[in-house]
């Protein structure tokens, strides 16, 4: 299969594509998703296939209006109206109640909800209403794998396997999408995103925070809660806050291989790094580093001689939750320590 990729001005054949049942990888706010028609089992089991993706793992349900959701939701909580209404488009992913076979068992991995999202982004929500259905949308990557940020990172990933790309350039915001589960008495975060708690609890009151770990035989409610994510090949170590950066140069430097080192451009530019240290710039500040941190460990899974990646940590607050939330998964829990060194 060739994979196409199209630009702005062919919307109309990427959603003729999907109305055929094919996937179109698609551009939002966050990172690029694989679509596929909601509506259509066989095209969404296609999107398992296509990312090695394990079948209890939800999809998330892109539209393009509340009215869409209004068709397929059992109902929408007043709070959840609120939500919409606040920040849609946007990054916040809603969980809700779904009436009874209003959706497949392949899109809502066998639950009773199904997660809804409205994303900030022109193209995809006009190739949602050529399409005229509503899309499942994950991450349009090798699933486990650092999500796509670019076009040119799907068609690493998925070449062959989909019939297209909607390129529309660099995504803004780099980390995934806020999952809210509003299918429950009380609110809960899920996974953290560009929306944060505070935002949300700004609208509708306290929430809570999700410190649940799935179990083996248990369905996850929503990506990312169950299945390894966002992990290159190379292991990657988190440096903590107050680290001594002269201290990580000076492990890299005795490392056999090449060593990934992806921090601010402040730390960058004032360090004089080994011949084995690959660098790359997360920019300044929390905002540019979530932009930038997927394309980062992309570009060093890319490099064989890339053995180990030690990256910069941001206090995990706002977006800097977001982007902990993804590193720590990348980095499966593991830290740099001087111990290290010695």
């Amino acid at each position: 299969m060739d994979t196409k990729i199209f630009q702005l001005n062919e919307i109309d054949a990427a959603a003729d594509a999907i109305k055929r049942g094919e996937l179109v990888a698609f551009p939002t706010e966050t990172v690029y998703g694989l679509g596929a028609d909601a509506t259509n089992e066989d095209a969404v089991k296609k999107v398992y296939l296509a990312k090695g993706r394990p079948s209890d793992n939800p999809l998330i349900v892109h539209v393009n209006s509340v009215a869409m959701v209004e068709k397929y939701a059992a109902e929408i909580p007043e709070n959840a109206r609120k939500l919409m209404k606040a920040f849609w488009p946007g990054s916040l992913t809603i969980i809700l109640k779904i009436k009874k076979h209003a959706l497949s068992k392949t899109v809502t991995g066998g639950l009773k909800t199904v997660a809804f999202r409205f994303p900030d982004c022109q193209p995809t929500l006009d190739l949602i209403a050529k399409a005229g259905v509503p899309m499942v949308g994950p991450s349009a990557n090798t699933s486990g794998k650092p999500s796509p940020t670019t076009a040119q990172h799907v068609y690493h990933d998925l070449h062959g396997k989909i019939a297209g790309i909607l390129d529309n350039g660099p995504t803004r915001v780099g980390v995934e999408s806020t999952v809210l589960d509003m299918s429950t008495d009380q609110p809960v975060i899920l996974r953290p995103g560009a929306v944060t708690k505070k935002d949300i609890e700004a609208v509708i009151g306290s929430i809570d925070i999700n410190h649940h770990k799935v179990g083996k035989n248990e369905i996850p409610k929503a990506p990312g809660m169950k299945y390894k994510h966002y992990a290159p090949d190379a292991q990657v170590y988190i440096v903590d806050q107050g680290t001594d950066w002269g201290k990580v140069i000076q492990w890299i430097g005795k490392q056999p291989f090449d060593v990934g080192i992806m921090a601010e451009g402040k730390i960058l530019q004032k360090s004089t790094l080994p011949m084995n240290a690959v660098q790359f710039s997360l920019g300044e500040g929390i905002k540019d580093a979530s932009a930038r941190l997927f394309d980062g460990l992309r570009q060093f899974d890319d490099q064989p001689n890339v053995k180990a990646i030690v990256t910069e940590a941001f206090p995990a607050v706002g977006l800097g939750g977001a982007y902990m939330n993804r590193l720590n998964k990348s980095a499966g829990g593991v830290h740099f320590s001087d111990d290290m060194v010695k």
